[in-house]
């Protein structure tokens, strides 16, 4: 299956739509999309991806991923740095739950119109940007961000920064995704103007 996995990709999510939409045509409904699982932006609003940031978002945080970055004395693997990291434990689990707590915790999804930020157990839209709101994204990592694989996405249009994701774990990973949604909006509606 591992082999199959990595040349042909994991199929499973494919999978189960082509079930659902399968068992949706056998009962005789139509299909609303002439795809399976692709909805266009004009019918309804559908997440793409959603990420959770990293504990990088805090001070505190940023400020230990700085001391695990140290590499003194490198000697096999005995650093300061690994020291730092096992005593600093019960704080990173702390401040790992916090970011995730029901009522605090906050998410970033992108969705096939915008790219939204998401807090607390109810989802509550906190701030959000439009798909064709930005021209240009940014990864900025921060000191003490880069042990943690995170950064800032900082979305741009005429070099003027609109919308800020803070400590986004694996920044490029979402960047590309967002840049392909955008790039996807813009060409639909530039088909749909001839």
């Amino acid at each position: 299956m591992l082999v199959f996995e990595i040349l042909f990709g994991d199929i499973r999510p494919s999978l189960v739509l082509f079930r659902k939409e399968f068992r949706m045509t056998a009962a005789g409904a139509a299909l609303s999309t002439p795809i399976a699982g692709v909805t266009p932006a004009q019918t309804r609003e559908t997440t793409v991806m959603t990420v959770w940031p990293s504990i990088s978002m805090y001070g505190i945080g940023r400020i230990l991923g700085q001391l695990f970055e140290i590499r003194w004395p490198d000697v096999y693997i005995f650093r300061l740095g690994h020291l730092f990291a096992l005593a600093s434990i019960p704080v990173a689990l702390g401040l790992y739950f916090l970011r995730v707590l029901p009522f605090v915790g906050q998410r970033y999804t992108l969705t096939n119109r915008r790219v939204v930020v998401y807090r607390g157990l109810l989802i509550a839209e906190d701030k959000a940007v439009d798909l064709d709101g930005f021209d240009a994204i940014d990864v900025v990592v921060q000191p003490g961000q880069a042990w943690y694989d995170a950064g800032d996405l900082v979305f741009k249009q005429k070099n003027i920064e609109k919308f800020r994701l803070d400590a986004v774990s694996y920044p490029e990973a979402f960047r590309a995704t967002c840049l392909k949604a955008h790039a996807a909006l813009k060409g639909v509606k530039a088909a749909a103007k001839r």
